[in-house]
């Protein structure tokens, strides 16, 4: 079984089926570095943060609310949930990837538990955005 080899760089995040599909700037935080930074010290952000791997987030000294949607390995969403500044998250059984947004934004996006997410990066995709296929 081969390990997928993730890095710190820009990509796109595709929430929904074929003609609905909504592609989202995402950036990915795969590095140790990259990952304790989050959005910390930002005023907001244009589009989502993937956050991998990682099973649970805080919003300590962030200067924003935030949507956190968990992941499991095949990118499908566990749970949604927004959180105010200065909170601890819980982590997530079985969630491996975490995306951050502006808090309202997966709500508008379509992202919720069940939904499957595809994600682009550097000329690869992960993940698929046809609910029901294997």
């Amino acid at each position: 079984m081969r390990t997928r080899t993730w890095r710190d760089g820009d990509g796109t995040l595709t929430v929904g089926g074929n003609a609905g599909a909504r592609e989202v700037p995402l950036r990915i935080a795969a590095s140790y570095r990259s990952r304790t930074r989050g959005l910390l010290g930002r005023d907001g952000i244009d589009g989502a943060l993937l956050l991998t791997p990682a099973g649970s987030v805080h919003t300590f000294r962030m200067r924003f609310a935030i949507d956190v949607a968990y992941l499991d390995r095949k990118f499908t969403v566990l749970a949604v949930r927004t959180m105010k500044p200065g909170r601890l998250g819980l982590p997530r059984l079985r969630s491996r990837h975490v995306v951050e947004a502006e808090a309202g934004a997966m709500e508008r996006w379509g992202v919720r538990p069940g939904v499957r997410l595809e994600l682009r990066a550097l000329g690869t995709s992960w993940g698929k955005s046809a609910p029901g296929t294997p």
